[in-house]
């Protein structure tokens, strides 16, 4: 699946496009409305991402001047007013939602998945999830349920280990405190008196780090820890 995001701020279009690649789509980035008003007109998306806060015309416009163009993509609004007369407006411009920023992704990322779900009956979000997550040399596999690092070289990781290493593949870069981390591994904060969360940490990195140079588990002191390779 395609998606068209309009969006002149590049702090938010940046990660936004890394994210939706991440989950398989194949997604692009316009600057201007001029070249956005080109782009639908190829036919060549299925969802429009807008961000109707625009510089270089009305963002209401361009949503109007997409749906005519297109009375069947969907496009999702973004918006940095939540009242009930700014999405209102929206609507009448012919949006098929409206999410105010800033937003979290997750939730971005289910209404994309409803709208083409409704509008492609043949869509299938898990078909289109990427079933590898990589960095340098290191891949996960999600559905032979593998870990392999310096290519072919397999690395047995225990079921809560593996989770624990997708997560972290899942946020590469982002600095994660211990509270997320234990709240998607075990559902809820560790309680017991052993600190469960660097046992399973140390043993990640005997694993996955060590014996190679490139180090891809780092402890951020006082904040929690992140994955990235060692040098950047």
């Amino acid at each position: 699946m395609r998606i068209l995001i309009v969006e002149d701020e590049s702090k938010l279009a940046v990660p936004l496009q890394r994210s939706l690649k991440e989950n398989g789509f194949k997604v692009f980035v316009t600057l201007n409305s001029t070249t956005a008003r080109e782009d639908v007109e190829s036919g060549d998306f299925h969802l429009v991402i807008l961000d109707v806060n625009r510089p270089d015309s009305s963002g209401y416009e361009l949503c109007r001047d997409i749906r005519t163009q297109n009375n069947q993509i969907p496009i999702i609004v973004l918006t940095p007013l939540g009242t009930i007369d700014n999405k209102l407006m929206c609507f009448d411009a012919g949006a098929d939602d409206c999410v105010v920023k800033p937003f979290e992704f997750s939730e971005l990322l289910a209404r994309i998945q409803a709208h083409l779900k409704r509008n492609y009956p043949s869509y299938d979000p898990e078909l289109s999830k990427p079933h590898q997550l990589t960095m340098a040399d290191l891949t996960l596999d999600l559905r032979r349920k593998t870990v392999s690092r310096a290519g072919n070289k397999e690395i047995h990781v225990t079921p809560r280990e593996f989770t624990l290493l997708e997560y972290f593949l899942r946020n590469k870069g982002t600095v994660l405190s211990r509270e997320e981390i234990e709240q998607y591994v075990w559902e809820t904060p560790i309680s017991t008196g052993v600190n469960l969360l660097n046992v399973y940490i140390n043993s990640l990195r005997r694993k996955i780090d060590k014996g190679f140079d490139t180090k891809l588990i780092h402890t951020r002191k006082g904040f929690g820890f992140q994955m990235k390779v060692s040098g950047e």
